[in-house]
Parts: structure tokens; sequence; C-alpha cells
């Protein structure tokens, strides 16, 4: 505590000095161009003693405008405000003219109008330099927004008593693991994460579908359901149209699925509120929710939240410093990165030094400010999602040094939402949680030089890029696809029936990091394993058999579905009914519950005809994105599928000992059970208001 004093104190005289040293270059620029304004004795003096002289006179502005001016103001409260304001500039060109009066021998002198301008410019600079060094305070930060507060409560005339029932605060630290969590805070590297493990909160593990990815995570924690999100993007054949989890059409439609399949509203039906999320979970106030993005009305618009943190210029500033520093960051960091010949390693260039510090301050920045006002108006639940870890981790790898740079930023913000709520006017519990984890590997691109979806076409039979053609990957499969389509014309049937696919029936390959989803828009149904075999006769063979893919599922005229892997000697893929399918043979190493989860998207309406996942190396814990990503998440394998849950051990454990948490829908009941128990929001059964009700794409 003693040391925290110290360090508040030193950085408060650093705020003095460096205000005092602009305001001293200020005073001396104005004196060169302004010729009514002396720092000098009329024999002249040199440099250095007129910049004393003007250091002098800062200062002694700076401490009387510090002692004068607050004793003044009071003494005019009465002062209509219109006369006030026109006092203001006169009084300031006083305390000027006083201070330029203190400096020895005569040395400051100014006309009272030049004065008058001069303290005004004065002031201004000042006033931005002491913003500009305290808006990084997460300290004056905090005190600022508890007397707005403070303020906005007095006015609305709220009862102060926190004698009520808890209110409740989700922190969704997108695509940090559960292993990651915990050697963040076991290496120091989130202090305030590492003081309530085992202290104040419990840390539980769960486990995602096999589309371990925000959009099917947080759908079914918010509103009770995933069911038809086998991917972060995929093609509907019945409606002719792809599905993409982050776009604001495609974050409408799966909502309103969601609902329409539950009967109800949400998690955060009642007084919550929702900030910075894919989805609103009924939620009634609204910041950067992507699935809101589109209603008509600015109070709901997606960018509202970005009008009401940006109105205030404190915020503006504090975070556009922030926002030039991490561009420097990243830029630094990749070209460090690049001369030390990281690997593995992709290309940051381009836009990316942006969007990520978009994603690491602009998004942090609103969505933390837009929680704690949350907070000090006493709503009773929100959830907020907070991203700045999974856009760096995908680009530079989430056990980089740059990840954990980002975790500390993450952990200071975590330590100011935790220090508001000593100003809420209830108390709060404050549960921590993940979407998913990510695994690091190298690219599949960068690992076999060809992307998955030149594999596919060299597998059909269709041209390629000239890039794949020479990989070795490319050219295996395209003899292969040869080879295949020579043995089907003379086994062609007697009767002359076309097998081959009709013209524009280019497969369709959609990747979501380490899971592929393969669609031949042609056909209205899924393909049938049968009918992909007569159509592309080397595909599922040059597909199982790579050693950059872990398995796939494709369906099956005689089994229903099945799951496919690499051969052996006895048969060139090894196949296994999805009935008899268990966490071995094909999914061995995918960890336990992979089974589980591969049926349940097979059940899927929207299942891919041809369901890829990449290799998984449980000695390395690394995978394969089909993307530019060097930590990936999406499907099975590795630390992607393992989140967290952080929970203070005044609500109920999340499951029973020796039991699991597998799913994102059983997550979100373990959620509901937990405002149950602090009286919070109960979410209802009956008929949604217009507040819930989405309208759904044509």
């Amino acid at each position: 505590m003693v040391e925290g004093r110290w360090r508040t104190a030193g950085s408060a005289l650093l705020r003095v000095i460096v205000v005092w040293a602009v305001s001293t270059l200020t005073m001396l620029a104005l004196a060169g161009l302004l010729p009514d304004f002396q720092l000098q004795s009329d024999d002249g003096d040199s440099i250095t003693r007129t910049a004393l002289t003007a250091a002098y006179g800062a200062g002694a502005f700076g401490l009387l405008t510090a002692l004068v001016w607050p004793v003044v103001v009071r003494a005019l409260l009465l002062v209509p405000a219109l006369v006030l304001g026109l006092l203001v500039f006169f009084l300031n060109g006083s305390l000027l003219l006083i201070a330029l009066w203190l400096i020895p021998d005569d040395r400051g002198a100014a006309d009272p109008e030049t004065a008058v301008v001069v303290a005004a410019v004065m002031s201004a600079v000042a006033s931005a330099t002491s913003t500009a060094l305290a808006v990084r305070d997460d300290n004056a930060y905090r005190r600022r927004l508890s007397r707005l507060a403070d303020r906005r409560r007095r006015r609305r005339g709220a009862d102060e008593d926190r004698s009520g029932p808890p209110g409740t605060v989700f922190l969704q630290l997108d695509g940090v693991g559960h292993d990651v969590l915990r050697r963040a805070a076991e290496d120091g590297v989130m202090p305030t994460v590492a003081g309530w493990l085992g202290t104040t909160h419990r840390l539980t593990p769960w486990r995602t579908d096999w589309s371990s990815q925000t959009g099917a995570s947080q759908l079914g924690i918010l509103h009770g359901s995933n069911h038809d999100v086998p991917a972060f993007r995929w093609y509907e054949k019945d409606r002719g149209r792809f599905m993409v989890s982050n776009r604001p059409a495609g974050a409408v439609e799966l909502q309103r699925r969601a609902i329409e399949r539950t009967g109800d509203g949400g998690l955060l039906t009642v007084d919550g509120a929702s900030r910075g999320n894919l989805f609103s979970g009924g939620a009634d106030q609204l910041a950067l929710v992507l699935s809101m993005a589109a209603r008509r009305g600015r109070a709901n618009r997606s960018r509202a939240g970005y009008f009401a943190y940006f109105s205030d210029p404190a915020n503006a500033v504090r975070t556009a410093l922030s926002f030039v520093a991490e561009v420097a960051r990243e830029i630094g960091q990749s070209v460090r990165a690049r001369l030390r010949g990281d690997r593995p390693r992709i290309g940051r260039g381009g836009l990316y030094p942006l969007i990520r510090a978009f994603a690491t301050v602009v998004e942090r920045d609103v969505v933390v400010a837009a929680v704690i006002g949350d907070m000090l108006a006493g709503r009773t639940a929100v959830y907020a999602d907070l991203v700045a870890y999974d856009e760096v981790a995908h680009h530079s790898g989430p056990h980089s040094r740059d990840a954990a740079q980002v975790l500390e930023r993450i952990d200071r913000s975590l330590a100011l939402i935790a220090k508001v709520a000593d100003h809420a006017p209830r108390d709060y519990r404050i549960v921590l949680l993940s979407d998913h984890g990510q695994s690091p590997g190298e690219t599949f691109e960068g690992a076999y030089g060809l992307t998955l979806k030149d594999l596919v076409r060299a597998g059909c039979g269709l041209p390629v890029s000239r890039r794949a053609e020479r990989s070795k990957s490319g050219a295996e499969a395209r003899d292969a696809a040869g080879d295949a389509l020579r043995m089907a014309l003379h086994r062609r049937p007697a009767d002359g029936a076309d097998e081959q696919p009709a013209r524009g029936s280019d497969p369709i390959v959609l990747a979501s990091g380490n899971l592929a989803l393969i669609s031949f828009p042609d056909v209205a149904e899924r393909l049938s394993r049968e009918q992909i075999e007569a159509r592309h006769p080397a595909l599922l063979s040059t597909l199982a058999n790579h050693p950059g893919i872990g398995f796939l599922l494709v369906g099956s005229e005689e089994h229903g579905a099945v799951v496919l892997g690499a051969g052996g000697a006895q048969a060139p893929i090894a196949e296994v009914p999805i009935a008899r399918l268990a966490d071995d043979g094909p999914l061995a190493g995918f960890g336990p519950g992979a089974a589980d989860a591969v049926r349940r998207t097979d059940s899927f309406p929207h299942v891919a005809d041809i369901m890829v996942n990449s290799m998984y190396d449980p000695k390395t814990g690394t995978v394969h994105a089909f993307e530019e990503q060097i930590g990936s998440h999406g499907g099975l394998g590795g630390e992607q599928s393992q989140p967290f849950l952080l929970s203070p051990l005044e609500l109920s454990a999340p499951v029973g000992d020796g039991e699991g948490l597998v799913g994102a829908e059983r997550v979100h009941r373990v959620l509901r059970r937990w405002l149950r128990e602090c009286e919070g929001p109960q979410v209802p059964l009956g008929p949604l208001g217009p507040a819930d009700s989405v309208t759904p794409l044509g």
C-alpha cells in the first residue's frame, strides 16, 4: 500500500513537471509572437535567462490559478452564467499580470489586452496537457466516472442503500483458454486474476461444441441454443446464402432462430445490458451489439455506443493517444518478429495495425466504460465481451509475448472494474468466462504450399493456381484425380447415366479456423459419400489421407453418416459409422467428448457435404488453420476447445464434483441459475415483447 502511494505521488509530481514545462514553452512562444508581451529586461537577456523567466512566470501563473481560482469561482456563484463567462477572461488575465509582476527585476510585462490572450492560451494548453497525461491514469479515470455517476444518481434521487440484492457482471475474455488464463495468473501477467484464484473465485474449465468460435459459443451462452451453427461461416443450400457469424445480417438471423427455438428472449431480458457482443441476450441496454446493428432507430444502432463514449472529449483524448501507441507497438513487434525469424509467422502489414488497435484500444475502452456506467447506474446484469486477446493471438500466437502484453492490459481493465464496484449503488459479483481458447500452429498453406481450396479443386480435377500445382500435395491430388477419372470412365454404367457434376458446380470451400466446410451448391440436399465418390472419385481419399487433415464427416446412404480418416494397408480410407463413433480411431487424440460433438453437428440441418477438421498433434498442441492464423479456433484439437469459468465462491459450483461442463447451452443454464441465486432477472417463458422480436431475413 505504501509503495502504491509513493507511485501515485510520483506520477502526480511528474504530471506537474510536464505541465509546467509545456506552459513555459507556450509562454516563450507567445512572447516571440506577440509584440506587447515581454519576458526580457530592456537591455536584453540571454536565451537561458529568458527561459528561466518564462519558467518563473509559468510557475507563478499555474500556482495562482490553482490557489486563487477556486476561491474566486466560489465567491461568484451567484453571478449570472453569461456574466461569469465574460469575467473568466478578465480574471485569468489579471492572474497573469500578477504572475508577471512577481518575476524579479521587472522582466515580465504585458498590456492588459495581451494578458487576456496569453492567459487564455496558456490555460487551454495546460488543461489539454494535464488531460492528456491523466486520461491514461486508471485511478483518475475511475474517480471521474464515479463523480459523474454520483451527479447522475443525485439528479434521479436514487437510493444509496447497498443492502439490496447484488448485481452480476459477466466479462467474456474472448479467446482466452483455460490453460492460458491459469499460466498468466501464475506467471504474474494477470495479478488481478491471480488475487481472485482460490481466494474469492473458483476456476472451472468447460468444453466447447465442435464449432469452437464466438458465434456458436456466445449464441448458446446468451440465448440458450446454438443449434444448427456448424461453423463460423457456412453455406445454406436451401436459402442459397452464406452465413457469417460476425456479419450483422448473420447475427440477426442466428439470434432470431435461437429465440424461436427456446421461446425466451435471452439471459439479460430484465434490467440487463449487453456490451460489445454479437448478440443482445434480450437486454434493453445495448452498445456495440452486432445483431442490433441493422435495427432502425438511433438508440438501437450498434455504433450508438461509440457516439456516447466519444462525446466526452476526455475519452476521445484518452483513446486516441492509446490508439496511436498501439499502432506503433504492433509495427515494432512485427518488425522484431521478422528480424528474429520467428516461426510460424504470417503477414501483419496493410491495415492490420489499425485493426489491432481498434480491437485492443477502441473496443476495449468503449466496452469498459459502458460496463462501468452500467455498474454505477446499478443495473442487475451486464454481459460484455473483450476481444483484444483473440485478435492479437490470431496473428502473433496464443502463447506469444505480444499476446501476454494484451493480457496485462486486460487485467488492468479488470482491476479498474473491480475498483469501480466500490462506488456502485449495489454490490456486484464479477464472473469471468471465455467462449473458446486458441490452438497454435503453422497455417495449412504455410505447411504444405497450397490452400485447402486448392487441394479440394485438385482432388476434383479442377484447375488450381500455379503455386498449388508445383506443391507436392497439389501434384499428388491431381495425379490421384486423373487416375480416378480414367478408372471411372471404364466403369461408366451401360445406360449412359451422366454422373458428372453439372456446369457451375464447383465446390464451395469455407474456412473457420482449423475447421472447413465443403459444399456442392448445384445439389439441394446434403450429398452422401456415395454421391461424392461418383462425382469426384479421388476427392475423399485425397482429403482423408492428407497429413494436414485429421478427419472428415460426410453423409452416407448406408450408415447415415460416417467419419473418415487416413487409411492403411487394408483400406485406402478408415471409415467409422456415426452410430459407432467413439473417441478413438480417426478421433484419437482429439480429446474426450469429440465423438459426441461430431454426432451433434451431424444432426444439424445445415451441416456441410464434407466437414473437414485439420490434424492435431497432442504432443505439441498444434493444429493447421485453413486461413491466415497462427493461433486459431473453430474446430477440434487442443486448447481451442477448453475455455473457462471464473466465478465467485458465493455462487454455487457450476457442476458437481467429477462432472464436466460441456457445451455453451449448458453454460447458459449455469449463468441463469446464478442470476436466480442473486435474485436477478428471471428469463420469461411467455410471449416475447416488441424489444425481443427480431425480423427474419428474407
